[in-house]
């Protein structure tokens, strides 16, 4: 029997992918719950399984290229003697005149649930069991420029494979660090200086001037959330809220591995047990209260376009668990080996800019969202108070942006004045 193995749909809004590399070749001896190929959906690399045992027969769509969702991208045989049978359906299938693809009940390498699948046991050198190189997109890129062998690297990234750090490390070079989260608020750093540390911003691919550059995928994904976002009517709201408190808290949790980004998601995900308005989403029946309280926030990412990985459950983890929870979310990011689940589940996000410096912003609400918060860098603002003294105190403006349609601008308010109720004068109940 020879069966097709479809693109998957490995995300509710992919609507196409690209083939990141085969782990097989053509010929090769493929067995049940094996990876064959490694696809890259809207926002992260998956390895796609095989559900069956055979022979990868031939493959459609070669490496680097995209096909749409439920399109053949390889033939499977069940025996090596239907190959040359297989291979002869692969070029009807190219040339146009091969049979519509099969439905959704049809046999495909990998299930259409968003739930990746686990890499086969990489060996030495980045490679797999069948000696084929596993590398991301760039770090091949780059392993050309620098003329490295990229199949003597041993890789440092998931399941064994090459990444950018290991091609620059061969070269001699010193590994670049990681790309700066977007919306990682540092604002300030606590340190023995008072002056904060801006990061450098990260560096997007090359310009070709006069020649247009493609999309990539990731981009593309951004492209249709941002023009969904431009039909929600929605409201901002600005806020300024003093940080010394909250500053001081940081110094005493950043050395158990704590970041100022868990310590505002925390300090968010509380704020919105009050406010499940604020967490809520907009449907055509009405209002849908979600039944958690997931923070996304925003991570750019070194080839362009941004994802936002996401803190589940916020509100219930303690803070010393959230931030080895975001380490973890964030260096996946960066290597594109997140889970759907844990970047398309967001029901509140937060955006920074002040870690560059930006001192006020307003971000554009994601799909599916009723509100996000954009935070600005905090710095040593003149502050009068209630009694008419003046003190210089370190301020971060903040702006929410928030769905018309379900959130009105008393809510919006009430849920500011709370969060700076919470970060300016109980910030250490967020230890508890």
């Amino acid at each position: 029997m020879i069966r097709e193995v479809f693109m998957p749909a490995l995300s509710s809004t992919m609507t196409e992918g690209k083939i990141v590399s085969w782990s097989k070749a053509a010929g090769d001896k493929v067995d049940k719950g094996e990876t064959v190929v490694i696809v890259e959906s809207d926002k992260a690399d998956m390895d796609v399984e095989s559900f069956y045992e055979g022979f990868l027969a031939t493959i459609v769509v070669e490496a680097g290229d995209i096909a749409p969702v439920g399109a053949p991208i390889a033939l499977l045989a069940e025996t090596e003697a239907e190959i040359a049978e297989a291979q002869q359906k692969a070029a009807s299938l190219a040339s146009g005149t091969a049979p519509a693809p099969a439905p959704e009940t049809a046999t495909v390498a990998a299930p259409t649930a968003p739930v990746p699948t686990a890499a086969p046991a990489s060996t030495q050198n980045g490679s797999n069991a069948s000696g084929r190189t596993i590398a991301s997109p760039r770090a091949k890129r780059l392993a050309k420029e620098l003329k490295v062998a990229i199949g003597s690297l041993t890789g440092s990234g998931p399941h064994g494979r090459i990444v950018v750090q290991d091609v620059e490390q061969a070269a001699g070079q010193t590994p670049a660090a990681p790309v700066a989260a977007a919306a990682t608020p540092v604002a300030p750093t606590p340190s023995a200086a008072p002056v904060p540390t801006i990061p450098s911003i990260p560096t997007p691919p090359p310009a070709v001037p006069g020649q247009t550059t493609p999309f990539t995928t990731l981009q593309q994904a951004v492209v249709r959330n941002m023009n969904a976002s431009l039909a929600v009517p929605v409201f901002r709201v600005q806020y300024s809220i003093t940080t010394n408190t909250l500053d001081a808290l940081y110094k005493q949790v950043k050395p158990k591995g704590v970041t100022m980004t868990a310590l505002l998601a925390k300090a968010v995900a509380v704020t919105l047990t009050k406010h499940p308005v604020i967490n809520a989403r907009y449907v055509d029946e009405g209002i849908h209260y979600n039944g958690s309280i997931n923070i996304s926030v925003a991570v750019a990412m070194e080839d362009g376009g941004l994802i936002t990985p996401t803190l589940r459950g916020a509100d219930q983890m303690d803070i010393y668990s959230l931030g080895r929870l975001w380490k973890d979310l964030v260096a996946r990011s960066r290597s594109k080996q997140l889970k759907p689940e844990e970047y398309s589940t967001g029901t509140f996000t937060l955006s920074n800019l002040g870690m560059f410096g930006v001192d006020t912003f307003d971000a554009i609400l994601p799909e599916g969202q009723g509100a996000i918060l954009a935070i600005g860098g905090a710095k040593p603002t003149l502050v009068a108070s209630a009694d008419g003294s003046f003190a210089v105190k370190k301020q971060m403006q903040v702006n929410l942006t928030a769905d018309h349609r379900i959130i009105y601008g008393a809510d919006g308010a009430a849920f500011l004045k709370d969060l700076a109720d919470l970060i300016e004068n109980n910030p250490q109940s967020l230890t508890l």
